[in-house]
């Protein structure tokens, strides 16, 4: 099993126009292949009148699953230079779907090939990337005459926190990367005086946000 991988961090779009042709940049993680063809074919019903959808998807962990179409642009240079694109990012589990109003002037090869791949980024990054990480959830209740100084250190340690519930005492859940798990427990532990306890909930693969290039 991999310890991460890179993927979307969640649906995006945006748009894109050169020489009057509009360039409507959409991207989504999938699991499937068939959530891939699923995100095409709603794209292409909701801009049925568009000249062209180009697509490049990449399903699996292991990009086992690769898949990518110049959808009647000349060959090579839409599909395959999205998918050099999302390559270039490492990116897996996501599709990417360029829909093209064509605006009445020819780009040419080359320009085809700098307009599809300009509009892969920008879906992208529309997306963002996220980290899928082998992670722990936890869950830990901490009494009120602990908590400022809990809250204080998860802001500061390399966790995420998903839930703060207020009762008797406070309950909180946060994730952890697997990696760094050890060492957070025991700064928790030790910053505490040993008051520390949490109870492991599920180890699971979860997104870590991460800054995507223009």
């Amino acid at each position: 099993m991999l310890e991460e991988y890179t993927t979307l961090f969640r649906e995006g779009s945006d748009e894109y126009i050169v020489q009057k042709s509009r360039f409507i940049c959409d991207a989504r993680p999938v699991r499937t292949e068939e959530e891939a063809l699923g995100f095409l074919n709603e794209r292409k019903k909701l801009y049925r009148d568009a000249t062209h959808h180009c697509y490049a998807y990449v399903v699996g962990e292991n990009a086992g699953v690769i898949r990518y179409s110049d959808d009647g642009e000349p060959g090579g240079t839409a599909g395959l230079p999205m998918m050099e694109v999302i390559r270039a990012r490492q990116v897996v589990n996501c599709c990417v779907v360029i829909t093209r109003y064509f605006g009445g002037i020819l780009l040419g090869a080359g320009g085809l090939v700098r307009a599809y791949s300009h509009s892969c980024a920008l879906a992208l990054s529309s997306a963002g990337l996220a980290r899928m990480t082998l992670s722990r959830r936890l869950l830990a209740a901490v009494p009120y005459s602990m908590w400022d100084r809990v809250s204080y250190l998860l802001k500061s340690l390399p966790v995420q926190v998903e839930d703060t519930a207020f009762g008797t005492e406070v309950e909180v859940t946060f994730l952890v990367r697997l990696r760094d798990a050890e060492t957070v427990e025991r700064t928790l532990f030790q910053q505490t005086s040993g008051q520390w306890e949490a109870l492991t909930v599920e180890e699971m693969y979860a997104p870590w946000r991460e800054e995507t290039p223009g």
